[in-house]
């Protein structure tokens, strides 16, 4: 499982313009899943995720977390996390989960991530997405469950 988290002051997500969730301060999230990711592994990711502190405090240190700061949480899936590119030109998906068992593992890590954060806002499995975001920093993290 991967999550590319990015602390952004305002993002969005919208299917044929239409916005289907939006936040302010807070964490936008590109969640990838394989084939290997179980309810366990999104467990862990979640709880890392959600505990990181890389939110400046009152003297520019990234020292709260997004519970210390009340923040929000933009969830979005995205296979293409799992491209694989080290033949030819055209990258290969094998590596990504199934269709079905992706969405049931997305939708699980969204009901996971309510149980800590009040607000949390999603884009629409397997749909053509529209993102916008205004990332604070630039402030990028890439959890990988294999690393953690």
């Amino acid at each position: 499982m991967k999550f590319v988290i990015q602390r952004v002051t305002k993002a969005s997500v919208s299917v044929d313009d239409k916005i289907l969730g939006q936040i302010q301060k807070g964490f936008l999230i590109l969640i990838g899943i394989s084939d290997q990711d179980t309810k366990e592994i999104a467990d862990k990711m979640v709880r890392k995720m959600t505990g990181l502190r890389i939110f400046q405090d009152e003297e520019g240190k990234t020292n709260l977390s997004l519970e210390d700061v009340k923040g929000s949480l933009l969830l979005i899936s995205q296979f293409t996390l799992y491209a694989n590119c080290k033949k030819g030109y055209r990258p290969s998906f094998m590596e990504a989960g199934k269709p079905q068992m992706a969405e049931e593992l997305y939708e699980y890590i969204i009901e996971k991530s309510k149980e800590s954060v009040s607000n949390v806002q999603k884009g629409q499995f397997g749909a053509d997405m529209k993102v916008s975001l205004v990332n604070d920093g630039p402030f990028t993290i890439v959890l990988d469950s294999e690393q953690l």
